[in-house]
């Protein structure tokens, strides 16, 4: 069972690697990452989320109603000049929220769990924001990174003890 990565944990600031082989060890370690999202109640998941600096990511928008999209080595090909903010939260930051503003629509090129090339057009909602939040985790990116200086100060306390409880 896949364990997830806290704030603090130097994967998570590592830019991940592209995926080369698309195996059968891959592929179950795609459904190790579906599994650990629904576990934890996520809307996507990143592979450094659990300790693995890959650039893979599972997202499910629809609550569970649909199979989630698996995206190895995704591309953002498009982000609408539209912005909208709302407040997110991550898996690796438990107990933050902060109040991002993200491109309103996304499309994504990628590859599935296979190797096949797919994409993604005009994503939006949840998905887009999503999409979004997942591939920034593959480029060393966090949520509070997009917090505001004074945001990020009246964290401060909570990120330590995140940091501090989860690696003790």
């Amino acid at each position: 069972m896949l364990g997830l990565r806290y704030y603090g944990d130097p994967v998570l600031r590592k830019t991940a690697q592209a995926v080369e082989a698309f195996d059968g060890e891959f592929e179950g370690f795609v459904s190790e990452m579906v599994e650990a999202m629904r576990r934890e109640d996520g809307v996507g998941l990143a592979a450094p989320q659990v300790g693995v600096s890959k650039r893979l990511i599972v997202v499910d928008a629809s609550g569970g109603e649909e199979e989630p999209y698996v995206l190895v080595n995704p591309e953002i090909t498009y982000l609408s000049d539209e912005k909208v903010e709302e407040d997110e939260s991550c898996l690796s930051l438990p107990g933050i929220t902060v109040a991002v503003r993200r491109s309103a629509m996304v499309s994504v090129r990628a590859q599935n769990e296979r190797g096949e090339p797919y994409t993604i057009e005009n994503a939006e909602g949840l998905l887009a924001k999503a999409l979004q939040h997942e591939a920034d985790h593959l480029n060393g990116i966090l949520l509070i990174d997009h917090a505001s200086p004074i945001q990020r100060g009246l964290l401060r306390s909570k990120l330590k003890k995140i940091s501090r409880e989860r690696h003790d």
